[in-house]
């Protein structure tokens, strides 16, 4: 076999689920009683922690560009 496998070997779990692990897109096939379901595998932390990451950047890019120069006015005294 020279080319990639998409899909790896069916398995039939106890409550007679027959499970197709697809390669990519990454997810599996469920079939139950005559019907196939795609369920993608999705790793909610990894996605919660780039949205933290995300928020985190946002709000040190804020940070400095205030420090560097504050949307409010200047109210030195001149003399």
């Amino acid at each position: 076999m020279t080319e990639p496998r998409l899909f790896g070997d069916p398995y039939e779990t106890p409550d007679g689920t027959t499970v197709i692990p697809v390669h990519r897109p990454v997810g599996v096939f469920a079939i139950r009683e005559g019907h196939a379901k795609w369920e993608p595998a999705v790793d909610a932390t990894r996605v919660a922690l780039l949205g933290v990451g995300i928020g985190l950047a946002a709000a040190v890019l804020a940070g400095l560009a205030m420090v560097r120069r504050p949307p409010w006015p200047d109210l030195r005294l001149r003399l």
